[in-house]
């Protein structure tokens, strides 16, 4: 039986050596476009890449996908995070765990994966051949034969028994026609992690400035998050902003990713408490200067920019502070609004919803429920997750799922 696996991935080296593993006489190949492999596995997490996140249980695991929750609540009770912490920890891999629950290699180094799945590769005898772009797939003529023929874009075809598609996330529709020409239905692709640009913020300058609680939500939907917030050259990143974006990727790309983002850069105190306190300093500190020492644990740039913002003199002493000053500098502290136009990517790590229709795939072994024989894993699919170790977590799961049913007779 030869087994091609489309895409060097992530997820596709995963399903390759799962295969390999599970159905021994197999022979099983690996075919990416690029000049080599598991390339988004190298850029990971700045190059440490963030393997997977701090297992816990399914219930509160599975909250971290916006989209594929469903299908991903049966597959992770068969390869969870803690079943993707001991392969790679049974392969020679330790991974640690961070503060905010990302997992990383101890090594902080992406190549400590990359090569452990190549040498898994090599061990379980997959042939790996790059530079290798697929331009569709058809049928085999021979009915004893394989069933798959595999037409590339430079070459001869290749002829397959099984067939399992790893391609990963496309960031226009036009790039799964090949697989909707065979009646997969798609929802279409759009950017799933990304930054928030806000033009002619006042914070611009404060480039590199974070706080690590922030409540950010966006004006007019129900979506909010609260956590990290790091202002950048172009307006707002960090773990808030991404996760946020995550969750609304479909309606702020209908937006055209025009909103209103409002801030409570202090989330534990209402608008009352924070004005309270600043009447505080007024009275117990009457001779600071406040733009002198910053308050509620703030860094001293970003106090000084609120406080500038608030129309709030430099010179101005907490005791001479108009009740009107100190009211401005309380909405900017617990209502910040931005004007939001525009994305950024984050980093170089593309990840887009959308994808093959999870209503096409069989649950239980990722098999196209169109085309017997075709199995999916990882982005290609209709399944994203949320900035920290969660998306490569769908695609150890999904790789293993279809490359432990794709062998089956």
């Amino acid at each position: 039986m030869h087994i091609v696996i489309i895409g060097g991935g992530a997820a596709g080296f995963f399903a390759a050596i799962t295969a390999a593993e599970t159905y021994p006489k197999a022979r099983v190949t690996i075919l990416e476009k690029n000049r080599s492999v598991l390339n988004k596995v190298r850029i990971s997490g700045g190059g440490r890449c963030n393997v997977t996140h701090s297992p816990s249980e399914l219930r509160y695991f599975i909250k971290n996908y916006p989209r594929g929750a469903r299908l991903l609540k049966k597959l992770l009770t068969q390869f969870d995070a803690q079943a993707t912490v001991d392969w790679f920890q049974n392969r020679g891999v330790k991974l640690k765990t961070e503060p905010d629950g990302r997992m990383f290699p101890v090594t902080d180094s992406s190549e400590t994966i990359i090569d452990c799945l190549m040498r898994a590769a090599q061990r379980a005898g997959i042939q790996v051949l790059t530079s290798t772009g697929v331009k569709t797939f058809g049928w085999s003529d021979a009915p004893a034969g394989p069933r798959f023929v595999i037409h590339l874009l430079e070459g001869a075809p290749i002829q397959a028994d099984r067939l399992l598609i790893a391609t990963g996330g496309q960031p226009q529709r036009s790039g799964f026609d090949w697989l909707s020409s065979h009646g997969h239905a798609i929802e279409s692709p759009v950017p799933s992690l990304f930054t928030f640009n806000t033009p002619g913020n006042y914070l611009l300058p404060l480039a590199g400035v974070a706080v690590q609680d922030a409540f950010v939500r966006i004006q007019g939907t129900k979506h909010e998050w609260r956590g990290p917030l790091l202002v950048t050259h172009w307006g707002f990143s960090g773990p808030a902003v991404l996760k946020l974006s995550a969750w609304g990727a479909r309606e702020l790309a209908e937006n055209n990713y025009q909103f209103t983002c409002k801030i409570n850069w202090l989330p534990d105190l209402n608008e009352q408490q924070v004005r309270e306190l600043l009447m505080a300093d007024k009275a117990n500190t009457p001779k600071q200067q406040i733009h002198s020492h910053a308050r509620f644990g703030l860094p001293l740039r970003l106090w000084k920019a609120f406080a500038e913002q608030a129309e709030i003199p430099d010179t101005l002493r907490w005791g001479d502070a108009p009740h009107k000053a100190l009211n401005r500098l309380t909405e900017l502290l617990t209502n910040s609004q931005f004007e939001v136009k525009g994305k950024s990517t984050y980093k170089e790590e593309f990840v887009t919803c959308g994808g093959i229709s999870l209503s096409d795939i069989d649950a239980a072994t990722l098999e196209s429920r169109q085309v017997p024989g075709l199995y999916f894993a990882g982005e290609v699919l209709d399944i994203d997750g949320i900035t920290g170790g969660f998306n490569f977590q769908s695609a150890w799961t999904t790789g293993y799922i279809a490359g432990r049913a794709v062998g089956r007779s």
